[in-house]
């Protein structure tokens, strides 16, 4: 049997779903796509051309944080889409992200990778939470880390 795989979105619920995006958009090296039907200029924030079409189409000021997306500029990784919830984060997420920041590293060089990558992460609002030695065979090491609002994910 043939079967062809399926594109996917990751969604985050979020409290401030731009805020959210602009730490994993920077964590992930993704950007934010411009509105439906307008070319953004090279050298021109996709956020500030949102802010612009959604006040031209009438979007009330205190709706317009109530979601916000992501793309690989490559085109090869999933959308990541960010939508404003009420509640906030009460119990460890079901889902996460592991970011490999190491390929094809081992040992404490893949270790050393980890912790620059967690201090570049921190300085972006994340949270370091724990940090696992290799355990030859199974594990490699990795980080765990949240983001700013909590989410739990992993530099693996």
């Amino acid at each position: 049997m043939n079967r062809k795989s399926r594109e996917f979105q990751v969604t985050f619920d979020a409290h401030d779903p731009k805020a959210l995006s602009l730490f994993w958009r920077d964590a992930l090296g993704y950007v934010h796509p411009g509105p439906p039907g307008v070319e953004v200029p090279e050298g021109t924030d996709p956020l500030d051309a949102w802010d612009e079409f959604l006040e031209r189409v009438g979007v009330p000021e205190d709706q317009r944080n109530t979601r916000s997306a992501l793309e690989d500029p490559d085109g090869l990784g999933p959308k990541i889409f960010f939508q404003q919830v009420p509640e906030g984060k009460i119990a460890k997420n079901r889902v996460h992200l592991d970011i490999r920041a190491a390929p094809g590293l081992e040992g404490e060089e893949r270790m050393a990778a980890f912790e620059a990558e967690c201090d570049r992460l921190v300085a972006l609002g994340a949270k370091r939470v724990q940090r696992f030695e290799p355990e030859q065979p199974l594990s490699l090491g990795f980080i765990v880390m949240n983001d700013p609002e909590g989410n739990e994910f992993c530099l693996d």
